[in-house]
């Protein structure tokens, strides 16, 4: 048995043996041109050796693993426990002669540096980065040993176990693996990012350096020089204006950096440092919280405009729910990170298509504000009109304000039949689906989402949708040049005919009303949990009208949830208690009739809204004529407004439908023992289940793998726009007049208020009283019901035809979308005020003397 091995004998298939961190540095040394200080690692044979001698520890980390999350103190407790046990434990005799035998080998009083390396450590998804511990400048056998302890008890320090339970890893698996180098008097050191760690640009070098060894900068005691570089040339520096390094020697870094990442395949974040003018490599390691880049077939520049936040879903998604999208896209989609990007090169370079591409952007201030800094910089080259024509063809962008005429004629009668096409085809591939399996199955839903994907490109059904939304932006705009009024369309639209989302908010006030006069049913719910059964509802008085009224709830609305457009999530009808907390705060917040007091007074609002508005009209040189074109808008709006709301939700039965066939079809798979789980068909392509369908073979490694893969995914930022370097770009809305106290967005539901910020992840779960102010990333129509509640809205992706800002018009709520960053920056609780007609949200005072200091400084 192995108790220690040379780094220079390692090599990548040895993980389970050395850890991650020393088969980096054992590749390493394979590295034309790459240095490294002489060393060996202590094996994890040595490790398991030491612990099986220490009975005591293997059954404290049973317990460990056994503990319930969320468990703190209790985990923390064991785990110091557990560092103690190892710290005391007694090396055995043939681990000890091991080391020192390769110790004594070096002449010289040598000092030493001992370092981790853990089996999960330094992988290109989880890199343990500064989770376990390391000792420099150590002497002789004892020092060492010591150290080595002290690194295998650092396998249960708190910060590594939350690490671990981040990304799903159990603590009885993971082992350590101890590294023992020459130290090296260093000169100079430091870090060095083959990828800049902040914009994730790959085309960027990162270095940062201090003078002698690096525990300064590693514990923040020193401003470190910073260089960018690239293509070798610098293109950035900070620091105290002490040069630690030259260029020509930063240069040879990121060299020796892209080398490096080369060897390995991917960026990484390397540790260096200087000795007799040498450069030596300590640690290297992948990155791994960079944004993925699409995969491409060429070496051109690229610019990727993500569809999640087009579409207010940027939650990543499970291969399953990207490959159904992508079968329904209009034009090719690319993934990174569990997203869909469009690659919007071929417009951008053109200024005809350009132009066009900016005009359908001007309803989402990030997103046209991250493309126009690329365009500035130039990021891609000009091709002239001439080049127009080679591009993918443009969907027809929204018109631009101002230039659309009220007269246009469209029957509203249309709206019906739309409607009704759509729940006939519904009603068709439900009843299809029922009686198909295997490989009839799959052919029949890739020929019923080809179907789909027709109905959402129905020219009729656009028009429909975009008659309403042309005729509020002329409202908008005519209003404001002709009255000097903002948000006048916000009042006019709202309780209009055939909003399907809305209307389910209202539905879900009326499923109140009917279960509020069961004392004991609605005890019941108080009771349970999101993730409950309501069958033994039925046992208790007034249980079974609960469940009729739940029930009649879920036939019209069950299929929806939040990120409904991604085939994989749980809909309500899956988990029918995910609506109890909405239902009991409609039972505890209203009175009997509500729905239909709210419909009245919006029509009220809205009617009086458009008498105002004509009366000044008319009041106006050419006020006659003036009046009736607004007065034709109006209605033009109020007719075909609600269903911009429809075409998304006929999109989402038709899926949920194919989801409910294809579960079916898993739990055979999983019968059969071709699969373990059903879900397992999630980590799958459609294509990919069709194949396991067909041949009931079914690759677990892949589907393992894949699983691994989103965790990652689950935790990235997705940016607005990404380039194929990887820089991610967000987007920022300048404003000159912006307090320090205050945040900016699109202003997209006049009004303002004051209240509670609630800072929600997840619709399922909200702590939210009436008054609050919902803040989340993005909404999608599973949050209808909390706008019942709340009294305002900010949201960090959105425009002004999003869902929340639709649905916020329709319930007369103060709104802003786009603010950056609106969930990180708003505490939880604090008070809050949102303008929804001029885009502020500001953050107010919470006590008298904070107040008077705010206003002193706006006042300097």
């Amino acid at each position: 048995m192995e108790f220690t091995v040379g780094l220079q004998e390692i090599n990548r298939g040895q993980i389970s043996l050395v850890g991650g961190k020393a088969v980096n540095l054992g590749e390493l040394t394979k590295v034309d041109g790459i240095i490294v200080p002489t060393g060996f690692c202590v094996t994890t044979h040595a490790f398991v050796a030491s612990m099986a001698q220490s009975p005591d520890v293997a059954a404290a980390v049973d317990r460990l693993d056994a503990l319930p999350a969320g468990n703190g103190a209790a985990t923390a407790q064991l785990a110091a426990s557990i560092r103690r046990l190892i710290e005391q434990a007694t090396v055995a005799g043939a681990i000890v002669e091991s080391i020192s035998e390769v110790v004594h080998k070096d002449a010289g009083n040598v000092a030493w540096a001992v370092r981790s390396s853990a089996t999960a450590e330094d992988m290109p998804t989880a890199s343990f980065a500064g989770q376990h511990e390391s000792y420099l400048n150590l002497r002789g056998v004892d020092a060492i040993l010591d150290a080595v302890r002290r690194c295998w008890a650092s396998l249960f320090s708190d910060r590594a176990m939350i690490y671990r339970q981040r990304y799903g890893i159990e603590h009885r698996s993971s082992k350590m693996a101890v590294i023992v180098q020459h130290m090296v008097p260093a000169d100079a050191s430091g870090v060095m990012f083959t990828a800049d760690p902040v914009s994730s640009d790959r085309s960027i070098v990162a270095i940062e350096a201090c003078a002698g060894t690096g525990e300064a900068l590693v514990s923040g005691a020193v401003v470190p020089q910073g260089l960018k570089l690239r293509d070798g040339e610098i293109i950035g520096a900070t620091g105290d204006g002490h040069a630690i390094l030259s260029n020509d020697k930063a240069r040879e870094l990121a060299g020796i950096g892209r080398r490096i990442e080369a060897h390995f395949g991917s960026p990484q974040d390397i540790e260096w440092c200087l000795f007799d003018d040498a450069v030596l490599i300590v640690q290297s390691r992948p990155i791994t919280t960079l944004f993925p880049i699409p995969p491409r077939d060429d070496s051109e520049r690229h610019v990727y405009l993500s569809v999640g936040h087009q579409q207010m879903m940027t939650d990543a998604i499970r291969p399953l729910g990207l490959s159904v999208w992508q079968m329904l896209a209009a034009r090719p989609m690319h993934e990174a990170g569990g997203q869909l990007f469009v690659d919007i090169t071929e417009q951008l370079a053109s200024p005809a298509n350009r132009a066009a591409l900016m005009a359908a952007l001007n309803r989402d201030p990030l997103i046209r504000s991250a493309v126009e800094e690329l365009l500035a910089r130039g990021f891609v080259a000009d091709l002239g009109d001439q080049d127009a024509s080679s591009g993918s063809p443009m969907p027809a962008p929204p018109r631009a304000m101002g230039d659309i005429s009220p007269e246009e004629n469209l029957d509203p009668a249309i709206v019906a039949d739309l409607i009704a096409q759509s729940e006939i085809a519904v009603t068709d591939a439900k009843q299809s689906l029922e009686t198909k399996s295997g490989n009839e199955l799959f052919d029949f839903i890739a020929d019923d989402l080809a179907a789909l994907k027709r109905q959402l490109a129905n020219p009729v059904s656009m028009q429909a949708l975009m008659t309403g939304v042309n005729a509020t932006w002329w409202l908008n705009d005519h209003l404001y040049e002709w009255l000097g009024e903002t948000g006048i369309a916000d009042v006019l639209s709202q309780s209009v005919d055939n909003n399907i989302t809305s209307r389910m908010g209202l539905d879900l006030l009326d499923v109140a009303d009917a279960i509020r006069p069961h004392a004991d049913a609605v005890s019941f719910l108080r009771r349970v949990d999101a993730s409950a059964s309501l069958a033994d509802l039925a046992q208790v008085n007034g249980g079974i009208e609960t469940l009729e009224a739940i029930n009649g709830y879920l036939v019209k609305y069950g299929m929806r949830c939040a990120g409904e457009i991604d085939i994989t999530r749980t809909r309500w009808r899956e988990q029918p208690a995910v609506l109890v907390p909405m239902i009991l705060a409609n039972i505890d917040r209203f009175q009997p009739g509500e729905a239909e007091r709210r419909f009245e007074a919006g029509l009220t609002r809205a009617n009086a809204a458009e008498e105002d508005v004509l009366r000044q009209l008319r009041a106006l040189p050419d006020g006659a004529v003036k009046a009736a074109k607004t007065k034709d808008a109006i209605e033009r709006m109020r007719a075909f407004i609600g269903y911009r709301e429809y075409p998304k939700y006929g999109w989402v039965c038709r899926i949920d439908l194919h989801k409910q066939a294809m579960l079916r079809e898993a739990q055979r798979l999983v019968d059969r023992a071709v699969l373990d789980r059903v879900d397992d068909i999630f980590y799958l392509r459609f294509d990919e289940l069709r194949e396991v369908v067909r041949t009931q073979r079914a690759d677990r490694d892949l589907i393992i793998a894949r699983r691994a893969e989103f965790a990652v995914h689950v935790r990235l930022a997705p940016p607005r726009v990404l380039t194929s370097d990887g820089e991610l770009i967000f987007g920022r809305i300048e404003r000159d007049d912006l307090p320090t106290n205050a945040l900016s967005g699109l202003a997209v539901s006049a009004g303002s208020v004051e209240g509670r910020a609630r800072v929600v992840a997840d619709a399922a779960t909200p702590d939210i009283e009436a008054g609050d102010i919902l803040v989340t990333a993005y909404t999608d129509p599973s949050w209808t019901p909390l706008f019942l509640t709340v009294t305002g809205l900010v949201t960090e992706a959105g425009g002004q035809m999003s869902h929340g800002a639709v649905i916020a018009r329709e319930y007369g709520l103060p709104a802003i979308v786009a603010v950056r960053d609106a969930t990180r920056r708003i505490r939880d609780g604090q008070r809050i005020r949102v303008d929804g007609t001029n885009g502020l949200v500001t953050i107010l005072p919470e006590t008298l003397s904070e107040a008077e200091g705010a206003h002193g400084r706006l006042q300097d």
